[in-house]
């Protein structure tokens, strides 16, 4: 499948008009902090929604305050930002009250950005609420009624979204490998990624967070296409700054999603930190390869034979929790390990689109079993009786049996690293997912029930319909008798 940047919607508007609580709505979770205080979302929130045979990101945007409180003076800039990376843009505007300035300055805004706008009047269950009319003034043509916390109009807003959006598609297979540079800013990201390219392709500068948007190259090597993705880094949340360097953020996590593997690169004088965990930890949920890649090697002064290896535990113990993980000290300035590189990408990549045959599979399933039973509680011993691989990049596995929620972390871990060492998983994660027989047959039954009881109430209301006509014509009759 073609892997094409999913749509950016962004939610604008002022604040205290309810956008967190639609922004909750659409993407079905309390991500955003809802509370009746004007501005409490004070960052963007990122959230991915599927609606039918589409599939986007929306962002939530601080509210629209007081341009000359300090803490609030940069948001014009955030909300320019946002009509600048959206691909739509919902402007939303409390339903219960009159225009405001802010409510033009948002709607001019976003007119300007000739994005696709819809205005989203909010608050429109309460009593006494403004109409369309009111709103026609601020020159946006789609407008649409909404109560987030009601869930009035979202499959409106919904359906109008996606109108403006591509939606998902089976394509060709496209064999490109896609590599993000993923890291905190000043990491060595632009200097790796040309040295990489090969030619002076991002703006590199000492000052950290200049690169703002995804820089790509396509390159060759060895007769296969990677297309490296450079992205800007990403601070720890204190440390952001409002407007530009939030979308900067959003588009690294679009980097993510995008991406077959992640280089996740660390300045070898700045190891370890908790935002690079955090990083690691977000690839490997999005199910991406992973090269943990050390910077700036010939900058270490006085390094001998044992400082290498006094390094590779301390950065082991850090990210124990991805342990699958390569690990590869470079220098963008010498070019130390830049092809090896290469070959990890290549490398990584076939070992996650590698076949696996069932018959060994369920071999090593059984021999596993029997060298260590897993362990239940009496008489409800978990049973696991076969496994299937449904899906590669990752790789997916799927376990049948029975009492599988008995099953302890410790065991699922056992058979992790055993399909590893099996199959020589290095550097992607695999998912194991556990269905329980007896709760897929429950389920089905539950579904039989379901439409049978469906088909019941469908005959019940033909006949009812039927008995109305024949009292109906009845009826005719004796007026006509008459």
């Amino acid at each position: 499948m073609s892997k094409k940047k999913l749509p950016t919607v962004a939610i604008i508007g002022q604040a205290n008009v309810g956008k967190s609580s639609l922004f909750n709505r659409l993407v079905r979770a309390k991500q955003a902090i809802v509370a009746r205080e004007a501005g409490t979302t004070r960052d963007s929130v990122l959230g991915k929604v599927s609606y039918r045979d589409h599939q986007f990101w929306l962002v939530d945007t601080a509210g629209l305050k007081d341009p000359n409180d300090e803490f609030e003076a940069s948001i014009q800039e955030q909300i320019a930002e946002a009509s600048e990376a959206a691909d739509v843009i919902i402007v939303v505007v409390d339903s219960t009250m009159f225009i405001a300035d802010y409510d033009r300055l948002v709607a001019k805004k976003a007119l300007k950005s000739r994005k696709p706008v819809i205005l989203a009047m909010n608050k429109s269950d309460i009593k006494g609420h403004n109409g369309k009319e009111v709103f026609q003034r601020l020159g946006i043509k789609t407008m649409i009624p909404t109560s987030a916390e009601h869930n009035i109009g979202t499959t409106e807003l919904l359906d109008a979204i996606t109108a403006n959006i591509p939606p998902m598609r089976s394509q060709e297979d496209d064999d490109a490998i896609r590599v993000a540079l993923i890291g905190r800013p000043n990491a060595g990201k632009s200097n790796l990624f040309n040295r990489l390219a090969g030619k002076q392709q991002a703006i590199v500068a000492n000052v950290a967070g200049t690169t703002r948007d995804i820089n790509r190259v396509p390159i060759r090597y060895m007769g296969r296409t990677i297309e490296l993705l450079d992205t800007a880094g990403v601070r720890r949340q204190g440390k952001q700054e409002r407007g530009i360097e939030k979308f900067s953020v959003l588009r690294t996590l679009q980097a993510i999603e995008e991406a077959d593997i992640c280089l996740l690169l660390m300045d070898v004088h700045e190891l370890n930190t908790q935002l690079d965990q955090r990083l690691a930890g977000i690839i490997d949920e999005a199910g991406k390869g992973l090269v943990i890649v050390v910077t700036k090697w010939d900058s270490v002064q006085d390094k001998d034979a044992y400082t290498h290896d006094s390094l590779i535990p301390k950065i082991a113990n850090a990210f124990n929790f991805v342990p699958w993980a390569p690990l590869i000290f470079t220098s963008s300035v010498t070019g130390q390990n830049v092809t090896k590189l290469f070959d990890l990408i290549l490398d990584i990549q076939d070992k996650r689109q590698q076949p696996t045959r069932t018959r060994a599979l369920n071999a090593m399933l059984q021999k596993a079993i029997q060298k260590h039973p897993p362990a239940g509680l009496k008489n409800t011993h978990p049973k696991l009786r076969y496994i299937v691989q449904t899906d590669t990049t990752p790789p997916w596995f799927v376990i049948y049996g029975s009492n599988l929620k008995f099953v302890h972390w410790s065991y699922k871990r056992y058979l992790e690293r055993l399909l590893r060492e099996t199959y020589s998983y290095e550097g992607t994660p695999i998912k194991l997912s556990f269905r329980d027989e007896k709760q897929i047959k429950a389920n089905k039954a539950r579904l039989a029930e379901g439409k049978e009881a469906v088909t019941k109430a469908y005959k019940q209301q033909k006949e009812q319909e039927r008995f109305e006509q024949e009292q109906a014509a009845r009826l005719e009759r004796q007026r006509k008798k008459l």
